[in-house]
């Protein structure tokens, strides 16, 4: 039912009208679900952790991209990790003073599971007023890592619950153990797991099956091997991620093998995201029917209070992450004139933005999902449900929040436009279109020594090379002819995106009639898809 939730999310937030992002509607089938079924999914903390964040945030290290991120790496470092110690600190001890029934490390501990963002749910939200590329790298580099330190806060926060004490000379030594020996797990079992699959794979040859399962159980090996000696399995499959895109930079699989890979993983990412969600929303209804006897934690006897303190808690971690991203940015444009530099100021918008994009979501559920059922000594642990309480509701309004009024701060906005991106991929496909043709002209030779029929070899490396030599004419103009062929380049890609279609028509219509068979259409349709692919479609 929740996959099916998830599915049936897909097509509702397409056919809205509305901006409307995805995991509103997710959370809102969810919560359907909890209402007319006896469905309730009993969710083990521990379970629920290594079920759904390895995978998540491997992907999020092996797909971010590296280049940006450390061309940002000031801000995002500013952001992931200061902001983070900032937003518990500040949060924490405001929740603190706003519930005195809610212990002090319990505050911290839901400070923590709510300072880190989700980019996945600010995409949902941008998907119809396009956030700029930069600001959204930083902001998923920012949630690459703030889920790790948002997570080792939480850690350390439940644990000061427990043992009741909380020394920050131990802290410190800890921390160190867990983040540095988290990365050193994640990083060396990828890369050992890496170079046996590619020796094996050289001995037997590769399959795709296999090789799309070893990327599977890489984060799950990570991370339970961290959490075995004590170290951050978050961190572990973080850095299995990134160490798992550098890998496959150096020793690239078969194109059969990315393609299902990405697909696969395509796959997994859609219905973990959605079942987190889903999931929120089938909790919701049983977390607000005891809503009564939450809120009497806090000392009142009205369930509107807890509104009170969601709609508090929000604006709290959007004024602090305000303040926090307006002084960082004047501190980088000071340092910047220090040094000689003149950094442009950013529209107000794009600050405020930054600010807003900080959307909770799938990592604060899991997080908050994940406090302990009982303290040491067996005792309930104080205010957990209430910390949860508050939690989804925070998630839920910081969701409205960006949905409404991230259309409305970037509507209309003029960014000057990156032209180092296509710049880049210019340079990329001219070198690639050069090896090719010095490739062909290496085979070509090779084929023709001996051979009687050399004109078939030439011909045919003719018409490869005529395709690698228009590409290098198309991106290596400037000015008018640049423009010129770029446009001649749209036009060809609607007509080849035409002409598939037609072509997928036309196979489809002879398998109906039972004139070709299904292996042979089937063999044809992945040739038509991969040509759209190609072409962008």
């Amino acid at each position: 039912m929740l996959l099916l939730a998830v599915v049936v999310s897909g097509w509702v937030s397409r056919a809205i009208p509305w901006s409307i992002p995805r995991p509103l509607v997710q959370i809102a089938l969810g919560g359907i679900v909890g209402l007319v079924s006896n469905l309730r999914v009993e969710l083990d903390p521990e379970v629920f952790f290594l079920l759904f964040l390895p995978p998540l945030l491997f992907l999020d290290g092996w797909r971010i991209p590296k280049e940006e991120m450390l061309r940002d790496a000031a801000a995002i470092l500013e952001l992931a990790l200061g902001l983070v110690v900032f937003t518990v600190l500040g949060v924490g001890f405001f929740i603190h003073w706003m519930v005195p029934a809610m212990p002090l490390p319990v505050a911290f501990a839901l400070a923590a599971v709510l300072s880190p963002t989700d980019p996945i749910a600010v995409s949902s939200i941008a998907a119809r007023v396009p956030i700029p590329k930069r600001l959204m790298h930083i902001l998923e580099g920012e949630s690459l890592l703030n889920d790790a330190s948002g997570l080792v806060c939480l850690r350390f926060a439940v644990a000061a619950v427990l043992t009741g004490g909380f020394s920050l000379y131990d802290a410190a030594l800890s921390f160190l153990w867990v983040a540095l020996g988290g990365i050193a797990v994640g990083f060396v079992a990828t890369l050992v797991i890496s170079r046996l699959k590619r020796w094996v794979a050289q001995q037997v040859g590769e399959e795709s099956g296999t090789q799309i399962i070893i990327s599977l159980l890489i984060p799950f090996g990570s991370y339970l091997l961290a959490e075995h000696l004590h170290c951050s399995g978050i961190l572990a499959a973080v850095a299995a991620g990134v160490t798992m895109s550098y890998a496959d930079a150096q020793a690239p699989t078969l194109a059969s093998t990315r393609i299902e890979r990405h697909t696969v993983w395509d796959t997994i990412q859609f219905a973990a995201n959605g079942i987190i969600f889903v999931l929120l929303g089938e909790q919701l209804p049983g977390i607000l029917a005891n809503a009564a006897r939450t809120v009497q934690v806090t000392g009142h006897h009205e369930p509107e209070w807890l509104v009170v303190y969601v709609l508090a808690i929000t604006v709290a971690l959007a004024a602090l992450r305000l303040a926090w991203v307006y002084v960082s940015l004047n501190f980088t444009i000071y340092r910047a004139s220090l040094q000689g530099r003149t950094m442009q100021h950013p529209p107000w918008q794009l600050v405020v933005a930054t600010s807003l994009a900080g959307v909770r979501g799938a990592i604060t559920l899991a997080g908050v999902l994940t406090l302990p059922l009982t303290l040491s000594d067996g005792t309930p642990f104080p205010a957990r449900d209430l910390a949860i309480l508050l939690a989804m509701g925070v998630i839920i309004l910081s969701l409205v929040a960006a949905s409404i009024g991230l259309p409305l701060l970037l509507q209309g906005l003029q960014m000057p436009a990156d032209h180092s991106y296509a710049e880049e991929e210019d340079r990329g496909r001219v070198a690639a279109a050069q090896a090719a043709i010095t490739a062909v002209e290496r085979v070509q030779h090779a084929l023709a020594m001996g051979r009687t029929d050399a004109d078939v070899t030439v011909a045919a490396a003719a018409r490869i090379m005529e395709f690698y030599r228009s590409r290098i004419d198309h991106r290596s103009g400037d000015g008018e002819a640049a423009a010129l062929a770029r446009r001649s380049e749209t036009a060809e890609r609607d007509m080849m995106l035409a002409a598939l279609k037609a072509e997928r028509g036309a196979i489809a219509g002879l398998l109906r009639q039972k004139r070709i068979g299904s292996e042979t259409a089937k063999r044809l349709m992945r040739e038509a898809d991969l040509l759209e692919l190609r072409f962008g479609g």
